[in-house]
């Protein structure tokens, strides 16, 4: 066979790569998803590895690649190419395939279980189009206290971080034994840290009044009674959350505090909690005009209403 023969069969199988790229889209569209490859580095934002270890080379299975290191708006969750202009590129590595020509192997990032593409992301791209099951990669691996799924969104990614550092704030200070029934839950990752630098601060002020110094366990359960509940309460009883749509109220807690914080440095330490959280609310806050919620509301209203009138 010619290297016409090979050239033309090569470019055919990008225009197929192409066109289910389109239909792929248009799919995740109608679904409300996303279909783009993770980025690494929103990755590494989130799982925050805690070493770099090299591997060296590796047989990687080819579905456990994921994502890309540069070029994750080039190619789709698939590995499928975007754009008409890698073509050429993209082109040339399928008609290498076609050959059985053996490339250089890709450079990959190990993290969790899942890799990605440092350098090869138009091999990756191709070996998936051929449904070839493994590559050869060198293999530099990022620590990380998450094991991931092929498959897992952005969005199932930041949950899945969000629930371990959940997980090891309850394993560190027992607050759900001390406290149970605790109601913590955060949209973002981070905010268990931020609540610990929280109880600590509230140790410090703790101590400035005592002959003695008070434990960790002492100061967190003063913080979780006398702070952090009494402001969910506040947020809750006046429905502040239903303006931070898919929020909660873990959520305001940590940004009214951030918020009375700067309000008290401007106008003195006596600045009211209720006025920093309605500044707040008046600042960042959107009313939820999605039609149920209003409705939900309203009904609620009207049952208040006549149990009033009771």
């Amino acid at each position: 066979m010619g290297l016409n023969y090979f050239s033309a069969r090569a470019a055919e199988d990008f225009h197929r790569a192409r066109n289910q790229e389109l239909f792929g889209r248009v799919l995740s569209l109608l679904k409300n998803e996303k279909d783009s490859l993770l980025s690494l580095q929103e990755v590494k934002a989130l799982v925050r590895p805690t070493s770099e270890t090299y591997r060296g080379m590796r047989t990687v299975l080819v579905e456990k690649i994921v994502g890309s290191e540069g070029r994750y708006r080039d190619f789709n969750r698939h590995f499928l190419p975007r754009h008409s202009r890698l073509k050429r590129r993209w082109v040339r590595v399928n008609e290498a395939h076609h050959q059985q020509v053996i490339l250089p192997p890709v450079t990959l990032y190990e993290i969790g279980g899942l890799y990605f593409v440092r350098d090869g992301n138009h091999r990756v791209s191709v070996a998936r189009m051929q449904n070839v099951e493994f590559i050869d990669a060198e293999v530099i691996s990022l620590g990380s206290r998450l094991t991931l799924e092929p498959g897992l969104t952005e969005v199932q990614l930041r949950k899945a971080v969000i629930n371990l550092e959940k997980e090891e704030f309850f394993k560190q200070t027992r607050l759900d034994q001390l406290r149970p029934g605790v109601s913590m839950e955060f949209s973002a990752t981070g905010r268990y840290d931020e609540i610990l630098r929280h109880i600590n601060g509230h140790k410090y002020y703790l101590n400035l009044s005592q002959s003695e110094e008070i434990s960790f366990e002492e100061a967190m359960l003063s913080w979780y009674d006398n702070v952090y509940e009494p402001i969910v309460r506040l947020i809750e009883s006046e429905e502040f959350i239903r303006y931070f749509r898919g929020r909660t109220a873990s959520d305001l807690y940590v940004w009214i505090v951030r918020r009375w914080d700067d309000l008290k440095k401007k106008y003195g330490q006596g600045f009211p909690l209720e006025k920093a959280a309605q500044d707040f609310t008046d600042r960042y806050g959107k009313p939820d005009n999605r039609p149920l919620p209003r409705v939900f509301r309203l009904v609620k209203r009207l049952v208040a209403g006549r149990n009033k009138k009771r």
